[in-house]
């Protein structure tokens, strides 16, 4: 085992005569600090360190992601690296909460100190989103043309170059999309899948038909609901539709890499699939986990300034809200659910797809 040739000092090793020395009050400068601002400070200085800490995590699984083959003992690792994102994640949330012991009329001691600076600003918190795949096409339009308007040149440059590289949602797209996950020999599993979905949907038909307990306005929109699951169906067969709903923001992931999840996630309990599966479902819960922190960042801005702007100019809450369902990364993942047949009405593997298979999915 190896070791150290100098002794170590705790303090020195963490820096912390740096660390905690660096919560400058901005009220300070002008009359007695607030003493809410420290909590401001030190919440915000946490918050960028976890940034640090989750960028360096996926920085690690986008080198993994690029390579041409990802192998079985990597993708162990990229998971479990994931659920370390997921935990730092759930830190964040709760983190809100050490914010809200702050009062409204306690931040207002010291909030106009603050113009223009805004969470805008966070280089991190932008590479993060990015590096996800939440790059600038696919924010909402108000979020789209003020991406980058509040920050200094160098960032505005470092953060186009970061975008032009692929992200995590786009490796991981093109990962799925290699899997041989579709047809071996006789085996045409999405021929059967298609016989299954139709039994499915007709069943489900006959219950509503049956329902005595539904209106005649009610049995009609029941019916049209279930039409456009139909329709949605009918989208992974074909191409053109696909595309098209693609175009309307329907889905992302291309048409393969979408059935390869799907498969993934039918066949999530065969030992073969487990850790995409595992992978699938913690770029899942990560989106979640991201949601539920702008959803609960935006109640936080609302309960602190109401209606008002937020200090870098923005609509404030209104603004925040709005970002929390629109700027989602992986929501193909969660609408697969819609495809998802009960076990029992699933195609059986034959055994030789299993072993043609293997354990070897790259």
């Amino acid at each position: 085992m190896k070791k150290n040739l100098e002794p170590v000092y705790y303090g020195d090793y963490l820096q912390l005569d740096r660390l905690l020395s660096a919560q400058s009050l901005q009220s300070s400068r002008y009359g007695e600090a607030a003493h809410e601002e420290t909590l401001f400070i030190i919440v915000h200085q946490v918050y960028e360190l976890w940034f640090k800490q989750i960028l360096h995590e996926l920085n690690s699984i986008i080198d993994v992601f690029s390579e041409q083959e990802v192998k079985d003992q990597q993708l162990t690792t990229v998971v479990h690296r994931l659920k370390r994102v997921i935990s730092i994640q759930e830190l964040l949330n709760d983190q809100i909460g050490v914010m809200e012991t702050m009062s409204p009329q306690e931040f207002l001691a010291f909030r106009d100190y603050l113009v223009p600076a805004s969470g805008f600003q966070s280089i991190q918190f932008k590479m993060l989103e990015i590096c996800l795949g939440l790059k600038r096409e696919f924010r909402i339009d108000f979020d789209k043309q003020s991406f980058y308007n509040r920050l200094e040149q160098s960032d505005r440059d470092f953060l186009e170059n970061l975008e032009k590289k692929d992200s995590l949602f786009e490796l991981t797209q093109k990962w799925l999309e290699r899997l041989p996950l579709l047809e071996f020999g006789k085996f045409r599993f999405w021929e059967l899948y298609r016989t299954a979905t139709r039994q499915m949907l007709e069943h489900d038909e006959q219950i509503i038909r049956n329902n005595p307990t539904l209106s005649d306005k009610e049995l009609r929109q029941e019916l049209k609901e279930l039409d456009n699951t139909r329709e949605t169906f009918d989208a992974l067969w074909d191409k053109e539709k696909f595309s098209l709903w693609q175009e309307q923001g329907q889905f992302r992931l291309s048409q393969k890499a979408l059935l390869a999840a799907l498969f993934i996630n039918q066949y999530n309990e065969e030992p073969l699939f487990n850790l995409p599966y595992q992978f699938i479902t913690c770029l899942t819960e990560i989106d979640e986990k991201l949601t539920l922190w702008r959803y609960r960042h935006a109640m936080m801005v609302q309960r602190m300034l109401g209606g008002k702007i937020g200090t870098g100019g923005s609509s404030g809450h209104e603004y925040l809200k709005r970002t929390t369902e629109s700027n989602r990364i992986f929501k193909d993942f969660f609408n697969m659910s819609t495809f998802l047949l009960p076990k029992a009405a699933l195609p059986e593997l034959p055994a030789e797809v299993r072993s043609k298979l293997g354990f070897s999915l790259s």
